[in-house]
């Protein structure tokens, strides 16, 4: 076991269990200070960005990255820089998750149990290729009391090296131990630390469906996350033309790296010659490469006046296609006779991530909504609001197709647990039985944190 591993998960768990003890206002001075450093810092930062997405398109042009990776890097692309300051102070703003208190109980005169929300202690966070995601993580575990230790992918290092060293200088700024939030950048280092449950609490992966699954396979440390994001969207009999339209383009074409974003189609049956034509030319338009069953295949190859692009970008579907998550402008189609073949589908090839159904039937949004087996089902909304910034959350740590503690988007409140807490007065058990004193279990009302 790597001595420079076991020293980084001892210092993170004393630094969690020293900030214990401070204030929550603390967290908020971190936070503030966190991006006041990122502020000063950005030109430096987006500078090395710019050196890592050009050793990067080295290894794409040699095969060795896919451009959805790539993608995944820019840290200087659109509004993603100011986005994440922006998380930074959503995260600040948002209550305080800790100290919350969900079931209060007199169980006797002067015994009192409280259930508290409480920080779940040391995280490690290892991800792939998106930089920002050091300070999402960063504020998300300030915010909710958790010390985190954190590995990005080698091909952001430079950007990720930077940003860490921001986020220390904002913490020197504080009473919060240097030691809080950590990053390391080698795979030894994840290696020695998926063996040290004695000091590291959860593991939340965020990459690959292989990088998911050889850390849930190589550890004992509980871990939170989700291997795939094949999303799939289902066009119901009655959904409307329009709705359909948006719906499908956004979700497949807003962002076609992302985990929310659209792998699957699945069609009704009779919109064959109606609506599925009309989304295909829509999807066609936007460049958008369809692996067709044989049905939708033949409805567009049935048109009378075929989109130019048709030949080479609808092709045969394979069996491998309804389980691929193409994290392109690539995506399946299949057509179904009804509802209820349509929610097998999901749930037999899915990844329970994120599902769409289109439809103007109450009762058809309903079955779907109970039927299907996913951390986020959505009516007549694109599948890319699966995300912790657009439901609140500031931002997020990931998302969790799990079923346990989290699921979905994971922000502020699936990085908290609880503790019982219990005043008493010298109050034994044996005092308690048959012929002797006798619980109350009255509720108390308002109750907050006995601490």
């Amino acid at each position: 076991m790597s001595s420079s591993a076991e020293t980084i998960a001892k210092e993170a768990k004393a630094a969690f269990s020293a900030s214990q003890m401070l204030p929550t206002s603390e967290r908020i001075l971190a936070l503030d200070a966190i991006k006041a450093e990122l502020e000063a810092k950005k030109d430096s930062i987006l500078a090395a960005n710019q050196e890592d997405l050009k050793a990067a398109q080295l290894e794409v042009d040699a095969g060795r990255m896919s451009d959805a990776l790539l993608k995944r890097l820019d840290l200087g692309k659109g509004d993603k820089w100011d986005s994440m300051l922006q998380g930074i102070s959503d995260v600040a703003s948002l209550p305080d998750p800790t100290g919350n208190v969900s079931y209060a109980r007199e169980l006797d005169d002067g015994l009192d149990l409280y259930r508290v929300s409480c920080p779940i202690g040391v995280l490690l966070v290892i991800f792939e290729a998106r930089p920002e995601v050091v300070v999402n993580i960063a504020a998300l575990a300030i915010k909710s009391g958790n010390a985190a230790i954190l590995k990005g992918g080698k091909e952001s290092n430079r950007t990720a090296e930077l940003l860490s060293q921001a986020i220390s200088a904002g913490l020197a700024k504080t009473q919060l131990p240097a030691t809080y939030i950590q990053t390391i950048q080698t795979r030894a280092e994840v290696s020695s630390l998926l063996a040290l449950d004695t000091y590291i609490d959860l593991v939340i992966p965020r990459g690959s469906n292989a990088l998911v699954r050889n850390i849930q396979n190589n550890t004992r440390i509980p871990v939170m996350g989700h291997a795939d994001g094949i999303c799939s969207a289902f066009l119901d009999e009655s959904a409307d033309p329009e709705k359909a339209v948006k719906v499908v383009l956004d979700s497949k074409t807003n962002y076609p790296a992302a985990c929310n974003a659209l792998e699957t189609l699945l069609v009704h049956e009779s919109l064959l010659p109606t609506l599925w034509p009309t989304v295909a030319r829509a999807l066609l338009a936007a460049n958008v490469h369809l692996q067709c069953d044989p049905p939708t295949l033949a409805a567009l190859a049935a048109l009378p006046s075929p989109p130019p692009n048709l030949a080479t970008h609808a092709t045969p579907a394979t069996p491998a296609s309804f389980t691929t998550e193409h994290l392109s402008l690539t995506l399946s189609v299949r057509a179904l006779p009804s509802l209820p073949a349509a929610i097998a589908h999901i749930n037999a090839h899915g990844s329970h991530h994120t599902d769409v159904i289109v439809t103007e039937d109450e009762e058809s949004a309903s079955a779907f909504c109970r039927g299907v087996d996913s951390a986020g089902v959505f009516v007549n909304a694109s599948s890319r609001f699966a995300d912790g910034f657009r439901y609140g959350f500031g931002t997020e740590v990931g998302i969790s197709t799990g079923k346990m503690h989290a699921r979905g988007p994971v922000g502020l409140e699936g990085l908290v647990t609880y503790k019982y807490v219990l005043k008493g007065k010298g109050d034994v058990v044996g005092d308690y039985g048959a012929g002797k004193k006798a619980f109350t279990h009255k509720k108390i009302e308002g109750a907050i944190a006995p601490y």
